[in-house]
């Protein structure tokens, strides 16, 4: 049962909002100013309101802030207790509420200040800024109702004060914000006979309590860059610039977020912070464990102890560090936003999340009840029976047995969460053969004696290499580890020795990049299939060198099954898209780099679903073609919108693709040929769309970081490289239809049978559709359009040399491509008669279809169809692992047979 299932239960005169002992205290001490604070859940401009009526009525500054702060809180405790109040609600409240406190003493410490030493000025005279950052709950908006607030405040330039009125009092901005920031703390932290407004945490700031009170922009960032430590990135994702109000859209709050991001979200999946989440909680437990000694009743923290809300927050804040710099839509402060995002990118089932959410609400609900008791900093539950009681039938329960078995559920599925996301990886050596204890990980000379054969001798270069010795012990040692797992599943033959001499080939130039091997070591399954991969071809090694990122890909085993989806993966890219707009950071550099790591992720995708056996070479083929035109739609939309000198909303522009691209048979690597044209009246069209073209290009395959996309071939544009890269449509369709003295050469029209409208909108579409089906209906002289196709097909086989015994699968007699000029020589000249020859719907259907409709006696086309196929499969396997196309002639005796025969048939 959960609070929102369980029918309230009767709650007696003694309990709800009035049983709290701090809700009491408050009702005696200020029952005269109860009533200041409207109806409902106080907001900034209530609070503003009671401060002021308190201050009318003769309370000091800090007196009427402590007031007003033991109002709002007993009104939200009567909200949260008596009516359900969202927990949403209770926090956003307890935000604004130290906002608002933070606000309010920024200017009444500024103004005493500037009184005695005037305003701090930069080197420019302009005045320098200070911003208080808010981090942990109060950064992300979920403040606790007796929390206190961890601040770091910054400023953004050196320099000194202007002086007083008289000119004297002048000191350094360091001095003049370091003043002013005991001073807010005065009035904000201190306690008074009114209590305080909220405690104060400064031990975040830089060097912690024996850091300066307030440090520069320039300061920070060469903090982050020398000193900053994996488990300060936690603590400043959630980081935000608080107070006053005029900072937080300034300049500083500016130069915060651009030293602030690249520090907390790298470039790369990072996987090294595991390890450092993994002893910072650690050291959370065994402080837990130690204030617990000897007082048994603190050991049930609901915040600290075993699945507790820290780690709830530690297991989303994890992925969301590992991966934010990739994937912008990750960086969110609020917990319960995280869990979703987290849930969407596929990094946690949607269930663990709705379950963790669940979870969260729940447990913070009982943290502020275990608050609400006495007002203090505490997450550890009560022994006293009515407390314990009380708390039960504010959350719902009739009795306090059905309150913890729900508690006791939410923190076990929190900790299986936990667990299997930060739980550490296994002992990596089972027995060591025999031998005892595991061996040292990082005594090379021991390691080598646990290897054998190649694998020792690739690793046997190590022991001098510079970059080997140049790593950090712990990384020496995560090597170490990785080394000896590796050898014992060699040892065990669940992967192969050449596997781990390509894995060895693969880690050597990465090994300044620590977090590949934090995420091996992290992720044993990763491990395992990475090692499956690289002994499956040679190809997937040199693609995994070139992008060793998407070896991420392989954490989850779902992918296997799956296939590319053009409709999931644009919207995908315009989800990110957007990410990175709301953040400022849709730059085109940044644009280029979405596009590469998601094009070079599902090209991932797809070899390991080949390799593994569970699509065919023709899936492939689909799947990459399929993520091609995705990449130019996408592309193509995105560099038409940044366009500048567009002239209309929507593009009257298509692409139009041939060869294997046009035949939806694009393999790994492939070029692709494609032509642009555009259909629009417009006088500026002809530059408009120059422009978009050599823009487009230019996002194609220009080198970034991340690499590229696609090489682009033109060549099959009117005119070839000496015809204009842009053309209209009219000018395209009259020299492929022969009219005029510019028209289409034999060949050309040959690749006219392959080609694709791929790009435009359905109009555009429907008039290539029409251009192509009159050149390949166009009446044509059979003899001559034969010996054209002979002669051509004899010039390319003088370009290749074959040796003698062996068979060349694309260009030898009887190979793949006298089968395609066969079917292009049969859509060319008889799809006027044969309607069903026009369709571009492949090599092989083709060849059925002419066999069907008698063009093909016997089983001549169904012969050939099969050779393609098998001959398509050996050249796909022989380019996975970077082999000669070239067979022996007695390994494709069937397909070399009927590849003649079709041949023979068709050009005699």
């Amino acid at each position: 049962m959960t609070p929102l299932d369980a029918a309230p239960a009767a709650l007696g005169a003694s309990t709800g909002s009035a049983y709290p002992r701090f809700g009491q205290r408050v009702r005696r001490r200020y029952a005269g100013e109860l009533a200041l604070l409207p109806v409902g859940v106080p907001r900034r401009a209530a609070m503003q309101s009671v401060f002021d009526s308190l201050r009318h009525g003769g309370l000091d500054f800090p007196g009427a802030l402590r007031a007003t702060r033991q109002l709002v809180l007993e009104r939200l405790l009567a909200l949260d207790c008596d009516q359900s109040c969202p927990l949403a609600e209770v926090a956003a409240s307890m935000t604004e509420l130290a906002e608002w406190s933070l606000d309010l003493a920024f200017a009444e410490s500024q103004h005493s200040l500037q009184e005695t030493h005037g305003v701090p000025l930069g080197a420019n005279g302009e005045a320098a800024q200070l911003c208080i950052i808010g981090m942990g709950k109060l950064g992300a908006r979920e403040l606790n109702v007796s929390s206190d607030i961890d601040l770091i405040y910054v400023y953004d330039q050196d320099g000194e004060t202007n002086g007083s009125a008289q000119g004297r009092g002048r000191i350094s901005n360091q001095e003049f914000f370091a003043k002013q920031v005991r001073a807010i703390y005065a009035l904000v932290g201190e306690s008074t006979e009114h209590g305080f407004v909220f405690r104060v945490d400064l031990a975040l700031r830089p060097n912690g309590n024996s850091g300066p009170a307030a440090v520069s922009l320039a300061a920070l960032e060469e903090y982050f860059q020398v000193q900053g430590r994996e488990w300060e990135r936690f603590a400043w994702l959630k980081s935000r610039v608080v107070a006053p109000r005029a900072a937080i859209g300034s300049g500083c709050a500016q130069g915060l977020r651009a030293i602030i991001v690249p520090f907390v979200f790298r470039r790369y999946l990072d996987y090294n912070v595991f390890d450092a989440l993994r002893i910072l909680h650690r050291q959370i437990r065994e402080h837990a464990a130690k204030r617990s000694a000897g007082h048994p009743e603190r050991g049930n923290d609901v915040k600290l102890s075993r699945g507790g809300i820290r780690e709830i927050e530690f297991t989303v804040q994890l992925l969301q560090v590992v991966r934010g710099g990739q994937f912008p839509e990750l960086r969110t402060r609020p917990t319960l936003s995280a869990l979703q995002r987290v849930a969407r990118a596929g990094l946690m089932p949607q269930s663990a999340a709705d379950n963790l959410a669940q979870a969260y609400v729940f447990l913070r609900q009982v943290e502020h009840r275990i608050q609400y008791l006495d007002d203090q900093q505490t997450h550890v539950l009560p022994v006293n029976d009515d407390d314990l009681l009380w708390m039960a039938q504010t959350m719902g329960f009739a009795n306090t047995h059905s309150f913890l078995a729900q508690l006791d559920a939410h923190r076990e599925c929190v900790a299986h969460e936990f667990d299997a996301l930060l739980g550490g990886a296994q002992p990596e050596c089972k027995g060591c053969n025999g031998k005892g204890a595991a061996p040292d990980a990082s005594d090379f000379e021991v390691l080598l004696g646990h290897t054998q054969g190649k694998f020792r001798e690739r690793l046997s270069t190590w022991q001098t290499h510079p970059r080997v010795l140049a790593l950090r012990e712990e990384s020496r040692a995560r090597l170490g580890r990785l080394i000896l797992r590796t050898a014992q599943w060699v040892a065990e033959g669940k992967v192969s020795e050449d596997a781990a001499v390509r894995l060895s080939d693969w880690i050597e130039p990465l090994l300044r990049r620590e977090s590949y091997l934090a995420l091996l070591l992290e992720r044993p399954n990763v491990h395992e299939r990475l090692l499956r991969m690289l002994g499956a071809a040679k190809w997937p090694a040199r693609y995994l060198m070139q992008h060793p990122g998407v070896i991420d890909e392989l954490a989850g085993s779902a992918m296997l099954d799956e296939r590319f989806d053009a409709t999931e993966f644009e919207a995908e890219m315009e989800h990110r898209r957007k990410a990175l707009a709301a953040s400022g950071e849709d730059d085109d550099e940044a644009l280029l780099n979405l596009l590469r790591r998601a094009h070079h992720a599902e090209v991932f995708r797809t070899l390991a679903r080949d390799v593994e056996g569970r699509i065919t070479v023709e899936q492939v083929a689909d799947d990459l073609s399929a993520l091609a035109l995705s990449i130019l739609r996408t592309t193509t939309r995105w560099c038409w919108e940044r366009l500048k000198n567009r002239h209309r909303p929507d593009h009257r522009f298509a692409v139009i693709a041939y060869g294997k691209l046009g035949g939806l048979e694009l393999g790994y690597g492939s070029d692709l040929d494609i032509v642009f044209v555009f259909d629009d009246e417009d006088d500026r069209a002809f530059e408009v769309y120059g422009a978009l073209i050599r823009k487009l290009i230019n996002w194609l395959t220009v080198k970034t970081g991340e690499g590229d996309l696609y090489e682009i071939d033109t060549a099959l544009r009117p005119n070839g490289n000496s015809g204009l890269l842009i053309t209209s449509f009219d000018a395209y369709a009259n020299y492929q239809q022969q009219r005029g003295s510019n028209a289409a050469w034999t060949w050309e029209h040959q690749a006219m049978t392959r080609a694709r409208c791929v790009l435009g909108d359905a109009a555009m579409q429907q008039r290539f559709e029409a251009v192509r089906e009159a050149v390949i209906t166009t009446p044509r002289d059979t003899a001559a359009l034969r010996a054209e196709i002979m002669d051509m097909r004899a010039k390319v086989s003088k370009a290749r040399t074959v040796l003698d015994g062996q068979f060349d699968v694309k260009h030898s007699a009887g190979g793949m491509v006298d089968i395609e000029f066969a079917v292009q020589y049969l859509v060319l000249s008889q799809s006027a008669a044969h309607p069903e020859l026009r369709a571009n719907v492949g090599n092989i259907a083709l060849l059925q279809r002419a066999q069907a409709c008698g063009l093909l006696s016997g089983h001549t086309g169904d012969n050939a169809a099969l050779a393609y196929r098998t001959l398509r499969q050996i050249q796909h396997r022989a380019r996975l692992n970077e082999e000669p196309t070239q067979v022996g002639v007695e390994e494709v005796v069937v397909e070399r047979e009927a590849g003649l025969a079709l041949w023979q048939a068709v050009f005699g």
